[in-house]
C-alpha cells in the first residue's frame, strides 16, 4: 500500500503518515520544538497491589492475562542480553498461545537470534517493529514481508517517543538478571548479568503495565535497582532468560589488522594534533575491534604526556575498566556492558556509574550528557560527499543494523569516522548515502587509510593541521581514489515501496527504507 510523501528538509522523501498515524518530516538541526506536555501512564493505587509486596505471578502467560493483552496492543522488550536474549522468544511463544494478533513490538533493538520470531510476523501474531532490525529481521523487512512499516530509533529518540507520547507501550516485559517478588530488579549479578537495564528504564515509567522477568529470584530487596519494583505490575520467574556466553564476552579483543590498526593510531594522532587529546578531556568509542584499538592509542599518548581524562562514555569493556583503574579516567558514564569485566567494575566500583537514554541522550530533556563529550569515535557503512552517513543499511539497501546510540552521538564537540576506504570492493564513499541516519553538518572528520578528510564547515580543525604530517586529503579526492580501485559501484535495485522510516532525535522522519528488488 502506497502513501503520499514529502520532500523534508534533508531532501529526502518520506511519509506523512506510518502506520496511520501522522509523521512530521524533518525540519533540520533543532527546528522542531514541539509544545506539549510529557506522556503519563494511567494512575494505579496500592489498592490493587498486595500488602506484602509479592507479586509474582505463575508464569508469563498469566502475567500477559492479568496484565489485559489484547490484539493490536504495543509491546517491548529490552537488548541487554544482546544475541543471547530468551525473553522476547518466550513472550512471543506465550501471546501466540493466547491467540492474541496484530501486536506493534517495540524493542530496544533485535539481535539474529530474533529470527525466531519470523514466524510469527508471518502468521499476524506480530504486525510490525519498531525497533532495530538485524541480520533476519532486517533481511525480512527489507524484501518487503513485514505487514506495517518498520520505525527505526535511535536509543535517545526511543525514549524520547516514549516520554513524549509517541510511542505508548501498553505492556513492557523486562528481563532481570535479579530481581525480587515486588519488582525491584538490576543487571548485575546472577548467571544471566549483563551489567545494566538502562534501556527499559523509559518503558517501566511509562508503559500502562509493567511485567519483570527474571531467573535469579533474591529476598527483597534486591539491592541496589536499576528498575524500582513501584513501577512494576507482576513479576515471573523462569528458567532461563538469557545464555550467558551470547550476553557479555569475556574475550573482547582489538583488531589484529594492520589496516584498522593504521586507521586507530591515525584517528589518535590527529586527535592528538588538533589538541583533543588534553587534561580533563572527555571521549567516547565503541566496542569493536577498531574503536577498542583507538581507546589503546589513547591510553598510550595520555600516559605519556601525564594526561587524564574527566570521563568517558561508555559501552564499557576491560579496555575502558582498566583505564579508569589505572587512573586514567575519573569515571565512566555507561550506558551499555559489554564484556564481563564491565559488569565486576560496574557491580564493584562506585566511579562506574550507569547511566540510561534519558541521562545520555534524550533530546527532549533539559540537556542531556552527550553534547559534553569532547570527541566521538563512531562508524559508519556509506558517507557521501556532504558528509551525511549511514549506519542501518549497506549499498545494496539490505537493513543489517540498528541506529544505537549513534545519532545522539553526533552532538559530541567532535565526531570521528574512522572507516575503510572500501569494504568487500565496495566503496564506503558514495554520492549519496542509501539510507540517511546522520545529517552532515554533524560529522566533523572521515578518517580511512588512505587519508583525513575534515568536514569544511570545521575550519578550527583545519587551521590546527596546517604545516603538519598528516595526510589531509577533501573527501572528493578519497572518493576518487576509492573509485580508481573498486570502479564506479552501481546503485541499489529498489523498489517504489516505504518498508521502514528513520527517525530523527527529535522524532521527525529523516529518510525513508524502501522495499529491495530480489
Amino acid at each position: 500500500m502506497k502513501t503520499d510523501l514529502v520532500k523534508n528538509a534533508a531532501g529526502r522523501l518520506v511519509p506523512v503518515t506510518v502506520n496511520g498515524e501522522p509523521a512530521v518530516p524533518y525540519q533540520g538541526i533543532g527546528k522542531y520544538k514541539p509544545q506539549k506536555n510529557k506522556h503519563a501512564p494511567r494512575i494505579a493505587t496500592c489498592a490493587d497491589y498486595p500488602s506484602d509486596g509479592n507479586k509474582l505471578v505463575p508464569g508469563l502467560k498469566e502475567a500477559l492475562v492479568r496484565a489485559g493483552i489484547r490484539n493490536g496492543m504495543t509491546v517491548s522488550t529490552h537488548h541487554h542480553f544482546r544475541d543471547g536474549d530468551l525473553v522476547a522468544n518466550q513472550l512471543f511463544d506465550a501471546i501466540h498461545e493466547l491467540g492474541i494478533k496484530d501486536i506493534r513490538w517495540v524493542p530496544s533493538a533485535s539481535f539474529p537470534c530474533h529470527g525466531y520470531l519470523i514466524k510469527y510476523l508471518e502468521d499476524g501474531t506480530i504486525h510490525h517493529i519498531e525497533g532495530s532490525m538485524n541480520g533476519p529481521l532486517g533481511k525480512f523487512a527489507s524484501e518487503g514481508k513485514m505487514r506495517g512499516t518498520g520505525v527505526l530509533r535511535s536509543h535517545g529518540g526511543r525514549y524520547q517517543a516514549i516520554q513524549d507520547g509517541e510511542l505508548k507501550i501498553d505492556i513492557a516485559v523486562i528481563g532481570a538478571p535479579a530481581a525480587d517478588p515486588f519488582g525491584n530488579a538490576n543487571g548485575l549479578s546472577g548467571p544471566s548479568a549483563c551489567g545494566l537495564l538502562g534501556f527499559a528504564l523509559a518503558d517501566s515509567q511509562y508503559a500502562d503495565r509493567v511485567i519483570v522477568v527474571t531467573d535469579n529470584l533474591v529476598p527483597f530487596p534486591c539491592i541496589p535497582w536499576q528498575i524500582q519494583g513501584n513501577y512494576v505490575d507482576y513479576v515471573v520467574e523462569v528458567e532461563h532468560i538469557g545464555i550467558p556466553e551470547k550476553i557479555v564476552s569475556g574475550t573482547t579483543r582489538i583488531t589484529k589488522s594492520p589496516d584498522r590498526l593504521y586507521l586507530a593510531e591515525l584517528t589518535a594522532r590527529f586527535c592528538d594534533v588538533t589538541g583533543i587529546i588534553r587534561d580533563g578531556f572527555s571521549f567516547q568509542s565503541g566496542a569493536g575491534g577498531t574503536s577498542l584499538a583507538v581507546g589503546e592509542y589513547f591510553r598510550q599518548i595520555m600516559k605519556e604526556r601525564g594526561i587524564k581524562a574527566r570521563f568517558a562514555r561508555g559501552g564499557s569493556n576491560k579496555y575502558l575498566v582498566s583505564m579508569l583503574e589505572e587512573g586514567l579516567v575519573d569515571y565512566i558514564l555507561d550506558g551499555q556492558t559489554f564484556d564481563l569485566e564491565g559488569v565486576r567494575s560496574m557491580a564493584e566500583n562506585p566511579r562506574h556509574v550507569w547511566t540510561s537514554p534519558f541521562t545520555s541522550y534524550n533530546y527532549h530533556g533539559k540537556g542531556n550528557f552527550a553534547g559534553m563529550v569532547d570527541v566521538v569515535i563512531l562508524g559508519a557503512t556509506e558517507i557521501d560527499l556532504e558528509f551525511n552517513a549511514n549506519v542501518v543499511s549497506h549499498s545494496d539497501g539490505y537493513l543489517l543494523h540498528g541506529i544505537g546510540g549513534w545519532q545522539n552521538c553526533l552532538f559530541s564537540k567532535t565526531v570521528i569516522l574512522p572507516v575503510p576506504l572500501f569494504r568487500d570492493r565496495v566503496p564506503v564513499i558514495r554520492d549519496r548515502v542509501t539510507t540517511l541516519c546522520g545529517p552532515g553538518e554533524m560529522i566533523d572528520v572521515v578518517v580511512t587509510e588512505r587519508g583525513i578528510a575534515i568536514n569544511p564547515l570545521r575550519k578550527d580543525l583545519l587551521d590546527k593541521v596546517k604545516g603538519t604530517d598528516l595526510p589531509i586529503r577533501t573527501i572528493a579526492e578519497l572518493k576518487e581514489e576509492a573509485e580508481a580501485v573498486c570502479g564506479v559501484p552501481e546503485t541499489s535495485g529498489v523498489g517504489d515501496r516505504v518498508i521502514a522510516v528513520v527517525k530523527w532525535v527529535d522524532g521527525t522522519v529523516l529518510d525513508s527504507v524502501w522495499q529491495v528488488r530480489t
